[in-house]
């Protein structure tokens, strides 16, 4: 077990401390008084805390910008406080851990739920469709992509940002979108859950993920396109494959591009229909609802959390009851 959980930190009450860490992002940049630093976030399973190693030499600069997302690391290092959040201050990085002395788990974010239960709820949902066009053309991208959906994310950072998140995003969005069409019956139950099966599924081919969730970087076609537009495209050339018609191909490709429903982020329509309207709001929701969750996991009750970058600054208070 690791002896530093990033959640069990407190500045300055440890000393120093030594231990292992994921490596989430790495970067040297040049300080004012012409020295060079090392900046970092790492993370294990619990969360993640940014880290500065200052004034490196040249022997260390060539050294640490071997650093890459995706290893882990041991890191000699005392924790303080910068701007109202945690911070490690490295006095040594002892190099990369061997893989058989870790314990995944430590390291990790992970869904709460195993990734086969997950993909087997939204295919029973799919394949409950009464719409053979919508079952068809979910169940094409869903069998075809198993293999990855089994661990991949749903984003670089924020909102599920973990192991087989982009499932538990998906299936969380189903169980909503059920229960608002038995509010509201004028809603096309199967096109809804088509909606939300795949208004993220180029997530796939827009972040490059490794086999444990954590994304280094956007993919090329992801930086210069994005996930909406890339969905829009991937949804008309599957529908043009299996021969669906030109109402139900557009309102497909409408729900993938609309989804983030301003454009600043991203959609260049609004939302033109019900069921489109509503993905939009079940997608926030979710995505807002988990991140409230994540920022107190580790507040104590009647705390606090760090103001929330996602949600607009806020501290989010965590109940007593």
């Amino acid at each position: 077990m690791k002896p530093y959980y990033i959640k069990d930190l407190k500045p300055d009450e440890a000393g120093r401390l030594e231990d292992r860490y994921l490596v989430k992002n790495a970067d040297i940049r040049d300080g004012n008084n012409g020295k060079r630093h090392l900046y970092m976030t790492l993370a294990d399973a619990t969360g993640d805390i940014q880290a500065v190693k200052w004034s490196l030499s040249h022997d260390e600069v060539e050294s640490f910008s071997r650093i890459k997302a995706g290893m882990i690391i041991s890191v000699v290092a005392r924790c303080k406080e910068y701007q109202g959040k945690n911070q490690l201050v490295l006095d040594a990085i002892r190099g990369r851990a061997k893989d058989n002395t870790i314990d995944r788990s430590d390291f990790f974010k992970a869904a709460p739920e195993s990734p086969e239960a997950m993909y087997e709820y939204i295919l029973s949902r799919i394949n409950g469709f009464e719409d053979e066009d919508l079952k068809k053309l979910c169940l094409s991208f869903y069998e075809d992509e198993k293999d990855r959906l089994m661990f991949w994310p749903a984003a670089m950072s924020n909102h599920h940002a973990e192991y087989a998140g982009l499932l538990y995003h998906v299936k969380r969005m189903m169980m909503m979108g059920e229960r608002a069409c038995e509010v509201y019956t004028n809603l096309n139950r199967d096109l809804l859950l088509a909606g939300v099966a795949l208004h993220d599924i180029e997530k796939l081919n827009e972040l490059n993920s490794d086999e444990n969730g954590v994304v280094p970087e956007y993919t090329f076609e992801g930086k210069m396109l994005g996930h909406l537009v890339m969905g829009a495209a991937s949804i008309g050339a599957r529908c043009r494959e299996l021969g669906i018609g030109e109402e139900k191909t557009v309102m497909m490709q409408h729900m993938a591009i609309s989804h983030h429903y301003e454009p600043e982020y991203g959609s260049p329509k609004k939302p033109l229909f019900p069921e489109a309207e509503m993905l939009h709001y079940l997608d926030m929701t979710d995505a807002k609802m988990f991140d409230m969750e994540d920022a107190v996991k580790n507040v104590e009750p009647g705390g606090f959390s760090d103001k929330v970058f996602t949600l607009d600054n806020r501290k989010i208070y965590k109940r007593t009851f």
